[in-house]
């Protein structure tokens, strides 16, 4: 599907002008032709937009749609009216030419979960094969509630990682531009007077003028050269396989960050594996599914490798232990799934659990944060302070 600038004129003759996402030129003039507007240009737009994850339209709108289609579904209203009721209350834009080419696909004949993979850009594989259980189950309001928790409590989720990482972020920035304004500007004013008082320079004072040396020669080293690193890796990671899977096994093992996305991911991962088990989704295909979907090549390898062992006959709590990844928590809480015959409920019992440590985690890191940053501040002051004040004193000292 690919998004089309358009301009068509109505039957009183006046122009209008817009963009519709379609599979060509002729489905835009047929889907015109529909609205009663006659196409006069059409050409691909190319959108320059910032994606969330790998979808195009907001979270939230995701959010309101599966909460809307559930009440209304529940209802008894048909899911084609639905629809078509919230993309009435739509603004134009992007979002509304999905809901109209969703309506327009199952018009055309494809149930919901074929006309949804028209945009696998917007609804990822497990939204679709979820809608698809609802279908074949004649359960969708069911399946579209869960979907509607899942999807509330990713993004709460989200909201509270940006929380904690948005303060630190800004203090950072703030030390960071104190720091080169001291280095740059501040202290090489202040070096002069401090030499020209004689005696022998302390060697904290040694140090804060070499530092101050080389961050004013050498700045924008220290701008480009991390910049560049980053830039390195993620190339080298994004074109070498193995290179991306090491980067994706180390970035579990940063200190308080690493551990708190591992958690995440757990988390993520039993929620989305207990939503689709409990949805009728088969083992070996809810595995496969995860795979894509937890974000990281380390844990997606030992999700597949697992998955591998339960195809050949093992057992599902022996499988995923084998690969030496897997915490003893969901260990045994897999072994008890498989034992009385409720692993979905196992698995939203993990979830719980990652959900409770996640929180927190988060609750420990946010207020710790500040001292942290206030303590590095004021030894960075504390340090200039002593260096400059060190050799006035000394001198003082001696003329006494």
């Amino acid at each position: 599907m690919q998004e089309y600038r358009y301009r068509a004129m109505d039957a009183f003759g006046k122009v209008r002008s817009g963009t519709l996402v379609a599979k060509n030129e002729l489905e835009v003039e047929h889907r015109l032709e529909n609205q009663g507007l006659d196409m006069i240009a059409c050409n691909e737009h190319k959108r320059s937009t910032i994606r969330l994850g790998s979808s195009s339209i907001a979270r939230r709108d995701i959010i309101n749609m599966v909460f809307h289609l559930e009440q209304l579904t529940r209802s008894g209203v048909p899911l084609l009216d639905a629809l078509m009721d919230l993309r009435d209350s739509m603004p134009n834009g992007y979002y509304r030419d999905v809901l109209t080419g969703l309506i327009e696909a199952i018009a055309g004949g494809k149930n919901f979960s074929g006309a949804l993979a028209e945009f696998p850009q917007d609804f990822d594989e497990v939204f679709r094969s979820l809608i698809a259980v609802g279908e074949e189950s004649g359960e969708l309001p069911r399946v579209l509630r869960e979907m509607g928790e899942n999807l509330r409590w990713s993004d709460e989720l989200i909201a509270k990682t940006r929380k904690i990482l948005m303060y630190p972020s800004i203090v950072t920035v703030v030390v960071l531009v104190v720091f080169a304004f001291m280095m740059i500007y501040l202290v090489p004013k202040i070096v002069p007077f401090v030499t020209e008082l004689g005696g022998e320079i302390p060697f904290h004072t040694q140090a804060l003028i070499a530092v101050s040396d080389f961050v004013g020669n050498y700045w924008y080293m220290l701008v480009l050269v991390p910049l560049g690193a980053v830039a390195f890796i993620q190339l080298a990671a994004r074109s070498r396989p193995e290179i991306r899977y090491i980067v994706d096994r180390l970035s579990f093992r940063i200190p308080i960050f690493g551990r708190l996305s591992f958690k995440i991911k757990l988390a993520r991962f039993s929620n989305y594996m207990a939503l689709l088990y409990a949805s009728g989704v088969t083992l070996l295909r809810s595995l496969e599914i995860c795979e894509k979907l937890v974000g990281n090549t380390y844990m997606a390898d030992s999700i597949h490798r697992a998955r591998q062992s339960i195809a050949e006959g093992g057992g599902i709590s022996d499988s995923f232990a084998s690969v030496e990844m897997f915490p003893p928590l969901i260990i045994r809480m897999l072994r008890v799934g498989e034992n009385t015959g409720d692993l979905d409920k196992a698995l939203e019992n993990v979830s719980y659990f990652y959900n409770r440590e996640i929180q927190e985690t988060i609750d420990t890191i946010e207020p710790a944060i500040a001292p942290v940053l206030t303590i590095i501040m004021g030894s960075l002051l504390g340090w200039i302070m002593l260096s400059v004040l060190g050799p006035v004193w000394d001198t003082v000292a001696l003329i006494g």
